[in-house]
């Protein structure tokens, strides 16, 4: 039974790595990105901007990356940070679109308390006396890439409200010129079936 056990116990890490990585699919319906009509450095600042709007502490901003960070503390001795990655990768073919790709690690950590005592030597030997104080230290016990969903589909749809404000001026203004881009587009469809 213990042999078992051992066995079992030695097998476990091994089949625990193999699962991780046959779990990556690299499906196109589950990416970590999106596509917005604004060039990169619009882009980059909207995502900026999306960040700073939910406590996030931007530690790095480019005009093809951000990077920022959020704590929180679900439980007394155990504390998460997320760090959001964004990159702005700009259409080669129109730099009017830029694709964001998106990535966030939540680390968990664990307070860990450690005692501290003092020896005191003397000639015949030491003496160990305990003391009350201790020394407390956060110890990273985990780290997960957060799974493409609706987290990240909150972030775009913030992200995309701040691009329109940068690249027409409002949601309601972008929404006029597509209006506008629409009924020209029609009355140039017109135009051209009425010429002979």
């Amino acid at each position: 039974m213990l042999l078992a056990a051992a066995v079992a116990g030695c097998s476990t890490p091994n089949k625990i790595a193999t699962t991780v990585y046959q779990n990556e699919h690299f499906k196109s319906d589950e990416t970590y990105s999106r596509q917005f009509e604004a060039d990169a450095p619009t882009t980059c600042e909207a995502s900026r901007l999306a960040l700073l709007s939910q406590g996030y502490v931007v530690t790095s901003a480019t005009p093809e990356l951000v990077v920022g960070n959020k704590r929180f503390q679900p439980d007394g001795d155990i504390h998460v940070q997320i760090t959001f990655t964004v990159t702005c990768a700009p259409d080669p073919f129109d730099k009017a679109s830029t694709t964001a790709f998106v990535n966030a690690v939540q680390d968990r950590y664990a307070l860990k308390k450690a005692s501290s005592s003092a020896s005191v030597g003397l000639p015949v030997g030491s003496l160990s006396i305990p003391l009350s104080s201790s020394d407390d230290s956060l110890v990273k016990v985990g780290s997960l890439t957060i799974p493409a969903g609706s987290f990240y589909d909150r972030f775009f749809v913030l992200v995309q409200r701040y691009v329109r404000s940068r690249v027409c001026g409002g949601e309601e203004r972008c929404a006029d010129i597509e209006a506008a881009r629409v009924e020209a587009a029609k009355a140039a469809a017109a135009g051209a079936a009425a010429a002979p």
